[in-house]
């Protein structure tokens, strides 16, 4: 197929056809992430991706289940534009049961609720949104586009619209320290109640070089956690998340630990694990930096 730059999917997606309609980020401000910095950000040619779709065909025609769009932030797209992508997908590929997108709350919030229930009915059913913290300071910091209150109000736009919602997070944005974690952790367990995803993904933060976030480390005005402090983020997030049915990851590449489950349901046993590794201290339980990555 025919791609710009590098391509960056959620690990969940890994069966799906990769479809790219937008070319880099819209925001593509983040000081933590490098994916989108090569890339200029502009729409691709509708003609080019519905040709696509139709070369898709030829190779994937019986088989394809599941789409993505690409690149960072579909949802930004006219709503013209993504309305014939969704019907010319359903149309091209017969046994096709769901359509994905990453959402940035910026171009979430640019959607009336009308938009946003249109484009959910058209098919486009998950929204992987980068919540990455419900710290208001720390999400300015880091440039997200949106302060605390603007990111709960884009996810529980998608959740009113009916999207099938996954926010993702990342433990160590603020540094290390107790008190700066377990502040963390509260305050983004309370948005992750009030938003009420079904799926929840926490990532560590790894400070890539290229990145401000990365000159920030450099300086010595940030402090990168210690894979103890990381988890220990992680438990208290999950013992503060008072969802029920919510399917919990912590296990791309970039975590020290894999973990996977339900909460509240799956709670106690995810801490046990947790609380056992940390009291260890032992690096042979953790994953090691040299297969942790982006």
């Amino acid at each position: 197929m025919r791609y710009e730059g590098d391509i960056y999917r959620p690990p969940g997606e890994w069966k799906s056809y990769l479809l790219q309609c937008t070319v880099g980020c819209s925001n593509n401000t983040c000081t933590f992430c490098d994916m989108y910095k090569a890339k200029r950000y502009h729409v691709r040619p509708l003609e080019d991706v519905l040709e696509d779709i139709q070369m898709a065909t030829a190779t994937f025609y019986k088989n394809t289940e599941t789409v993505f769009l690409c690149d960072g932030d579909a949802i930004n797209l006219p709503m013209d534009y993504l309305l014939t992508v969704l019907k010319a997908l359903y149309a091209a590929f017969p046994n096709l049961r769901r359509v994905t997108t990453y959402a940035g709350p910026q171009s979430t919030l640019r959607k009336t609720p009308e938009e946003l229930r249109t484009i959910r009915q058209a098919g486009l059913q998950r929204a992987y949104l980068g919540v990455e913290t419900g710290d208001d300071a720390l999400l300015r910091h880091v440039k997200k586009g949106v302060g605390a209150d603007g990111m709960l109000q884009a996810g529980q736009n998608l959740v009113a619209a009916g999207f099938d919602l996954w926010a993702i997070v990342i433990t160590g944005l603020e540094g290390a320290g107790r008190d700066a974690l377990e502040r963390n952790a509260a305050l983004t367990a309370k948005m992750v109640n009030e938003m009420r995803p079904k799926h929840l993904s926490s990532m560590t933060l790894m400070a890539i070089e290229g990145t401000p976030l990365y000159d920030e480390v450099q300086r010595g005005e940030l402090k990168l956690q210690s894979p103890y402090e990381s988890l220990l983020e992680i438990r208290e997030l999950v013992r503060q998340i008072e969802l029920s049915g919510l399917h919990y990851t912590s296990n791309h590449a970039s975590n020290y630990l894999p973990i996977k489950g339900t909460l509240k349901e799956d709670r106690e046993k995810i801490i046990a694990q947790l609380d056992e590794v940390i009291a260890a201290q032992d690096p042979s339980l953790l994953r090691s930096d040299i297969y942790r990555g982006i």
